[in-house]
């Protein structure tokens, strides 16, 4: 992806947070870019100070990428893991916004190939499924057995070490991943 594409990427979902934080309606963008009519996974991060605000994403290629930022930045403001403690106008200024725009899933035999940073990781059994970007593991300074296990443990509800399984699928993903700085800076 060129860098103009991933600005303009990073500029359409900071409007649509913008929107939706002030309870505005956004306007849906329009782009003759063919990349932004591909139909790819994405996921939209909302960070305040490094504080985590909202992270929504999909797997389903069924729509256009801008359409599908757009969609997950709106979705981030209203992250269900922050019912209580929405992102609020006085935030906008603070919030840092990255996008990770996802290769199609590939299911593998052997978890353990996976490589850390490079790969994320979709765990599935039964009804069940979580996933964990790439960059998770690196930010955490987890192992790979640590990321496949607090993916089973923590977004799935089933022992740590169920990614051994058979009967689990662990799929894994690349993403190319970059962000946009808070307007007011770090701090």
């Amino acid at each position: 992806m060129q860098p103009e594409q991933r600005q303009t990427l990073l500029r359409v979902a900071r409007e649509v947070i913008e929107a939706v934080v002030r309870g505005e309606r956004w306007v849906p963008h329009k782009s003759g870019d063919p990349l932004f009519s591909e139909k790819r996974g994405c996921f939209v991060t909302i960070k305040n100070r490094g504080r985590l605000r909202g992270c929504i994403g999909t797997f389903q290629a069924d729509a256009p990428l801008l359409k599908s930022i757009e969609c997950m930045a709106e979705a981030a403001t209203r992250d269900p893991r922050f019912p209580f403690d929405r992102i609020t106008p006085s935030e906008l200024k603070w919030l840092d916004i990255e996008i990770s725009v996802l290769s199609p899933l590939r299911k593998t035999s052997d978890p353990l190939a996976l490589e850390l940073g490079k790969h994320g990781i979709y765990i599935r059994r039964g009804s069940k499924a979580g996933c964990f970007l790439p960059q998770v593991a690196t930010e955490l300074g987890w192992s790979k057995e640590e990321f496949l296990s607090h993916c089973c443990a923590d977004k799935i509800s089933l022992a740590p070490d169920a990614w051994k399984d058979p009967e689990t699928e662990v799929l894994l993903f690349t993403a190319e991943v970059f962000h946009s700085p808070a307007p007011g800076g770090s701090s």
